[in-house]
């Protein structure tokens, strides 16, 4: 558990409009994270502690209540906002279908819940489209290619002495401040997404859109996927994908990615096959989507590009080849925002999403 004992402002403000203080939680598989933010979009308080997955629905809803009690003991907010894992239609509140990830996730009343739980009214989204709503409130365009109060990606997203080839450019004449379009993907244990046409973001039936991981890739042809479908995009672009690749490629079990980022730097052919594979399958995609949607910005975070200049250049270098003239300068770029942007997205969907008040189920 911590608090802030130095208020530092950072980003777009969450409560933009509102006059009132907003709490922001993140909820992922084995952490929950909460930060209390000022109108002005500060960081007044912060907490953290783990997330009893394991235990059931029921028991995750408690801790978040408790993260919320936590970093908020004066009451000062007016709302709550939870980023979550799962497929989260935010009309409902409800998660529409989750992984096991945490037991019992799908079919769990997350906005009614949790608000007769805290006493606050909560908005709620899946956790990448809320990483992402920093993202399309920044600005773009030339001059823009950080959040006004935010620092240049960091190294640990993009590598010191490498900087992705064309990373932070825009689409061509693009200079807007939440207005604009962009495709967000997530590349970690799975590959999520987020998807915003013309500022607004995207959700679809059930909360769906934007789960960009299960796109069609003939690079995954045949390849079972964790939704039961077989061929999708997860399957090769994934850390747990490229690691799976990495197995069948050798015949050697490897445990995680790492493992498989370290001997690709030393020269196996068969590591850096692997990651370059599941790279260019996600470049390709991003390249199909550009060309559907005319975004602004394309971004890729997640913790596999961090493997570096190995990946991002076999990124890229699928990513261009597909793209249509008008979007020939468009290149994918890492995230402007660092840690906090779950929870500040958290925070923000207060005020662009429904509020599921107390006793409003019963």
């Amino acid at each position: 558990m911590s608090a802030s004992s130095r208020p530092v402002p950072e980003g777009p403000a969450p409560g933009a409009g509102t006059g009132a203080a907003v709490i922001g939680l993140d909820l992922g598989g084995t952490k929950i994270a909460a930060a209390l933010f000022a109108a002005d979009g500060t960081v007044l308080a912060r907490h953290t502690r783990p997330s009893p997955a394991g235990d059931g629905a029921s028991a995750v809803l408690d801790a978040l209540a408790g993260a919320a009690a936590a970093v908020d003991p004066g009451r000062l907010a007016t709302a709550l906002g939870i980023a979550a894992a799962g497929v989260v239609d935010p009309r409902s509140g409800l998660v529409t279908s989750a992984t096991d990830t945490i037991r019992g996730w799908a079919g769990t009343a997350l906005g009614s819940g949790l608000a007769d739980r805290t006493g606050y009214p909560v908005a709620c989204d899946n956790d990448v489209r809320a990483t992402a709503g920093p993202e399309l409130a920044a600005p773009t365009g030339p001059g823009t290619d950080h959040a006004p109060s935010e620092p240049a990606p960091s190294r640990e997203t993009a590598p010191a002495g490498h900087e992705p080839p064309g990373a932070r450019r825009t689409a061509p004449g693009s200079r807007r401040t939440g207005g604009g379009s962009l495709v967000f993907v997530a590349v970690g244990t799975g590959v999520g997404g987020a998807i915003a046409v013309d500022g607004r973001m995207l959700h679809g039936a059930a909360g769906i859109a934007g789960h960009l991981g299960h796109l069609p890739s003939p690079a995954a042809a045949g390849l079972p996927c964790t939704c039961g479908a077989t061929g999708h995009l997860e399957v090769i672009a994934s850390g747990p994908g490229i690691a799976a690749h990495y197995e069948r490629l050798t015949g050697a079990p490897v445990d995680r990615l790492e493992t498989v980022a370290v001997r690709a730097a030393r020269g196996d052919e068969h590591a850096v096959r692997a990651i370059t594979v599941g790279a260019a399958a996600t470049g390709r995609a991003l390249g199909g989507l550009a060309n559907a949607l005319g975004p602004d910005r394309v971004v890729v975070g997640g913790g596999v590009p961090r493997i570096g200049p190995l990946y991002w250049d076999a990124l890229t270098a699928a990513f261009v080849p597909e793209l249509m003239p008008p979007l020939r300068g468009l290149r994918p770029e890492p995230p402007r925002f660092g840690t906090d942007a779950a929870v500040r997205g958290a925070a923000a969907l207060t005020t662009t999403l429904p509020l599921h008040r107390p006793g409003a189920g019963r």
